[in-house]
């Protein structure tokens, strides 16, 4: 059976929804230029690209892959929407993966694109009555004990399942922000961000080039402050201080054996060894991290410590913190620049934007083993393990 080797791996900035620098910016214009991107990184002719693959959530029901395909001239090659919320951006690549390692594929650019800020938002029939509400599709199922719309009890839940207090959560928040900061300034992102021109809603046109969501000034303090987003829900300490935020993104890696990447004279970044996702009761979505990663483990024939770099997405501070205590793994080897706290959630990119920091970071050490991990929204977890 082939390898996959990543060729590639390239992010926009991430974008604070709604208020940001990519507030205007549709995800149709953030698909085409990650794609481009992504291809002239690797080196690769646009002639051998088999496939696109972008995780795609809440964006109207289209298939983004498909039209940043035609948009870059790209016509013989098709393209294909995945869902798997917050894990879609690991599904993407998992998929790429498993074609290119069955020898069906051989070059596929795989990733996600988020544009919260453009997400439509359709009418929807309330069930039972005629009437209508504006809103975005549900991230869970009908189910009394299930998540809310808001998903903030997903964070709550996991919290109080594992015993974590506030100050655990806005802890994690707090130096989460504090590591992206200072990878920002230490010029960390430089290699795996790929500026973007954008048309602001003046007409003007500025380059896009930093993560603008991170905080520089945030304390403990600060953070202790910050009211919960819900009080009226006894002992509700979920905040926006240790919550990701809303953000607009895109992120892609291209895939391809590492014959052709010989022929063509390329260096990998890493392979994919393994992947995998699971379902979780929907109510402790925030255990999907703490589900998946042994089965990833188990499917890629590797221990805990065999793992150098973890990414556990930070859809709330108390995902990463119940994985850390669960696992007794080392804080220092998670999340080493930020994550959803910090660098934010772009839900649909997140694990693409994870792949791709790792698979960056892992090339910058000379090599090692490296997984991202995260809950979904429905109760799910995936995980995908890299090596270079």
């Amino acid at each position: 059976m082939n390898e996959a080797v990543i060729v590639s791996a390239v992010r926009t900035p991430i974008g604070t929804a709604r208020k940001g620098t990519l507030r205007d910016t549709p995800g149709e214009q953030l698909a085409e230029h990650i794609l481009v991107e992504a291809i002239r990184r690797s080196g690769l002719s646009p002639d051998l690209i088999d496939d696109v693959i972008f995780a795609e959530s809440h964006y109207g029901g289209g298939d983004l892959a498909r039209y940043a395909a035609v948009a870059a001239g790209l016509n013989r090659v098709p393209g294909q929407a995945v869902n798997r919320y917050c894990a879609g951006g690991l599904t993407a690549v998992a998929n790429a993966a498993g074609s290119i390692r069955s020898g069906m594929d051989k070059v596929i650019v795989a990733g996600g694109v988020n544009a919260s800020s453009m997400s439509p938002k359709p009418t929807w029939r309330v069930p039972g009555t005629e009437d209508t509400e504006v809103r975005l599709p549900r991230t869970f199922p009908y189910r009394d004990d299930a998540a809310d719309d808001t998903s903030l009890s997903v964070g709550w839940n996991i919290a109080q399942k594992y015993g974590l207090t506030r100050k655990d959560m806005d802890a994690w928040a707090v130096r989460s922000h504090h590591r992206a900061v200072a990878a920002i300034d230490a010029g960390v992102f430089a290699d795996e961000i790929a500026p973007i021109k954008v048309t602001t809603s003046d007409g003007s046109v500025v380059e896009f080039a930093v993560d603008e969501h991170p905080r520089r000034t945030t304390s403990l303090e600060q953070a202790a402050k910050v009211k919960p987003v819900h009080p009226e829900i006894d002992g509700f300490s979920i905040t926006a201080a240790n919550a990701s935020g809303g953000n607009d993104a895109a992120a892609a890696l291209t895939l391809t054996t590492p014959e052709i990447a010989a022929e063509h004279g390329l260096t990998a970044l890493g392979r994919v060894r393994a992947w995998a996702s699971i379902g979780v009761d929907p109510k402790f979505t925030g255990d999907g991290s703490i589900a998946v990663i042994p089965l990833v483990l188990e499917r890629a024939g590797l221990s805990l410590s065999d793992i150098d770099l973890w990414e556990i997405n930070e859809a709330f501070a108390s995902v990463p913190v119940s994985v850390c205590r669960q696992f007794e793994l080392d804080e220092e080897t998670v999340n080493i620049y930020g994550s959803g706290c910090s660098l934010g959630h772009p839900i649909a990119a997140s694990g693409a934007r994870m792949l791709t920091t790792l698979a960056h970071e892992l090339h910058r050490r000379g090599g090692g083993i490296a997984v991202a991990a995260m809950c979904a929204g429905g109760g799910q977890g995936g995980a995908v393990v890299i090596e270079a």
